[in-house]
């Protein structure tokens, strides 16, 4: 699997009930990626990887349920535990002017205005109001907030991001 033709969209974490379904933790936006029908790629922890169809899904929030066909049963469900799901990012519109997927944003260098690297974005969680980027320099962490008054540019070609923080960060 390349992974700049997929986008990670979710993570199983749990299973629910007798009938094969699974509690799906999603970083998708949008809960229409899961429709019944719809295939998608699922990469288990050992690396095997295959492609499933999606027989049914519920959202609550980012905690889902979600079923697949030929995972009727819990057992069948439990080998599916910590399994990644991934979309192929052809099936996606293009991100809007001044948006991106988290995915491409996870390693870019991030510089300050003055030019000083800060580190590079190890993850990014959302917190309510904003997305927070999480910039590590080896032990050094700064939480960057992802707000328009904060990130002046982002050049994926590049690989960076010039940020201005505010009095404390």
């Amino acid at each position: 699997m390349n992974e700049k033709d997929f986008l990670h969209i979710g993570r199983i974490v749990g299973v629910h009930g007798i009938r094969g379904y699974l509690k799906l933790y999603s970083f998708a936006e949008s809960p229409e990626l899961f429709a019944s029908g719809e295939c998608i790629r699922l990469q288990r922890r050992c690396g095997q990887s295959e492609m499933m169809t999606i027989r049914d899904f519920q959202a609550h929030g980012n905690a889902c349920r979600i079923a697949f066909e030929g995972i009727d049963d819990r057992e069948s469900a439990y080998a599916l535990l910590d399994a990644d799901l991934y979309i192929e990012r052809s099936a996606l519109p293009d991100p809007e002017e001044g948006a991106w997927f988290r995915h491409d944003l996870i390693g870019l260098d991030v510089f300050g205005i003055d030019g000083a690297y800060i580190g590079r974005i190890e993850n990014i969680f959302a917190t309510g109001s904003n997305d927070v980027f999480v910039v590590k320099n080896h032990d050094a962490e700064t939480l960057v907030p992802a707000i328009k008054s904060v990130i002046l540019e982002v050049d994926l070609a590049a690989g960076r991001m010039t940020v201005d923080l505010p009095e404390g960060l």
